[in-house]
This record gives structure tokens, C-alpha cells and sequence, in this order.
């Protein structure tokens, strides 16, 4: 990987750190914000949804955040969602 991105846990980055490593195409920064919008997610779970991009990316051996990636995190953020909603039905 060309990009110099420091070794610590993708969940600690900072948001300057998130803009400097984690940057995406303005069709894919669309592609979130649409997503973040239809599920009714805020800039937290934005944020939250870069990291887990950024490490998915890394896992393979990508420079740059792909989509794939993005849908890949939207992905586990929707299921974690759906968790939690099953799990405070059940008492």
C-alpha cells in the first residue's frame, strides 16, 4: 500500500484522520450519504461506517476505500441494527 496510514486500530482515528486516509470518490461519498439518509443513520454512524470501510479495504490489500467496501460496512451496520431490534423483542 502506497498511502501511509498509521498502524492503530482503524476505530481510533480522528477525523482529521478519516478526511487525511480515508477519503472517497465524490459517485461513493453520494452512494454513503444516500444509504445514511434511507436508514435514517447520523454523522456518528457516518464516521463509524468509514472506519469499518477503511479496515475492510485494508483487509484487502486496497489503497482507496472501493464501494464495495461501503456496502460491505453499510452491511453490518444495518444487520447490528436489526440485532438490537430483535433482541429487545425478546424478554
Amino acid at each position: 500500500m502506497s498511502l501511509e496510514i498509521p498502524a492503530l486500530p482503524r476505530g481510533t482515528l480522528t477525523t482529521r484522520e478519516l478526511d487525511q486516509y480515508c477519503g472517497l470518490s465524490l459517485q461513493d461519498a453520494e452512494f454513503l450519504e444516500n444509504a445514511l439518509h434511507q436508514l435514517g443513520l447520523s454523522i456518528r454512524a457516518y464516521h463509524r461506517i468509514i472506519k469499518v470501510a477503511r479496515t475492510i479495504a485494508d483487509l484487502a490489500e486496497q489503497e482507496h476505500i472501493q464501494r464495495s467496501h461501503l456496502a460491505e460496512a453499510l452491511g453490518y451496520r444495518a444487520m447490528d441494527r436489526l440485532l438490537k431490534q430483535l433482541s429487545s423483542q425478546v424478554v
